[in-house]
């Protein structure tokens, strides 16, 4: 049986990778529209994560308030998975870009996930107040239908920090970007709202934290909620790949998650049998 498909076309060919974002040809390379040599020297490392994802260039008080959200979550220390992993693969022989692939590839749901999860629940404070219910009403009803679901608020509480020491700068720029005019606010307040709702009756509140702070900035400027985990992702590599690096000047071989004195717990099932 003959096949009558046409052949492809070189127009087939080249459509099949078309692309607004970049344009490259010799001697040639141009990114969303503009020559990669006047981007040189005049643009930020912040501002081109604009360019390249919007497609437009930021305003200064847009990069800077994104600069900020990505300078904060660069690192958190080596017990935050993600950081342990790259330093214990740093160690196995595989090469500093698989170490920090390895830590990147921690970055789901649970860990690196909280931040696309507050935009939706920041959302959803807001939907509740367009449709015309004060934004207090809007926080609780909202905390509760997903307090409902879980009892873990994703972008409040800290299991390392009673108030996250990244709230109050960050928080504070995002104030000062709404009175400049910068972003509209009206998820800083759905973000302050709940906060609230989480504090009352309380002795000890649970603040925003990480998570909750850069997905405030990111609604701001109008990014997407997956692009939060994007945006951290980038931002965490950085952390990621300092100590990757710095593991591999230590000397060790097959680094484990233990030293090699403590020994894990043997358990064999005899301390959950009741007796």
């Amino acid at each position: 049986m003959n096949d009558h498909r046409n052949e492809p076309t070189l127009s087939d060919v080249s459509d099949w990778w078309a692309t607004n974002i970049s344009r490259i040809e010799p001697n040639r390379i141009d990114l969303r529209g503009r020559p990669v040599q006047d981007l040189i020297g005049s643009i930020s490392f912040a501002g081109i994560i604009w360019l390249m994802l919007r497609g437009e260039t930021a305003t200064t008080g847009q990069e800077h308030l994104l600069e900020a959200a990505l300078v904060a979550s660069v690192d958190h220390g080596p017990h935050a998975p993600s950081i342990a992993v790259a330093r214990m693969a740093a160690t196995c022989g595989i090469g500093l870009n698989n170490a920090v692939a390895t830590g990147v590839n921690l970055l789901g749901d649970v860990h690196g996930g909280a931040g696309e999860q507050c935009m939706t629940l920041l959302n959803d404070v807001r939907q509740r107040h367009s449709e015309g219910i004060d934004v207090a009403s809007a926080a609780g009803m909202t905390v509760r239908e997903w307090q409902d679901r879980s009892k873990y608020l994703p972008g409040f509480g800290h299991r390392f920090h009673t108030v996250d020491p990244r709230r109050d700068p960050l928080l504070g720029l995002v104030e000062q970007a709404v009175a400049d005019g910068v972003v509209a606010g009206s998820y800083l307040r759905a973000a302050t709202a709940i906060e609230q709702v989480l504090a009352d009756g309380r002795t000890r509140p649970v603040p925003i934290n990480i998570d909750g702070c850069t997905a405030v900035i990111y609604a701001e400027l109008g990014f997407p909620p997956p692009l939060a985990r994007g945006l951290f992702v980038l931002s965490r590599s950085v952390g990621i790949l300092a100590h990757a690096w710095e593991e591999t000047g230590q000397g060790r071989r097959n680094k484990g998650p233990m030293p090699p004195s403590i020994l894990p717990t043997f358990d064999d099932g005899s301390r959950h049998d009741g007796s």
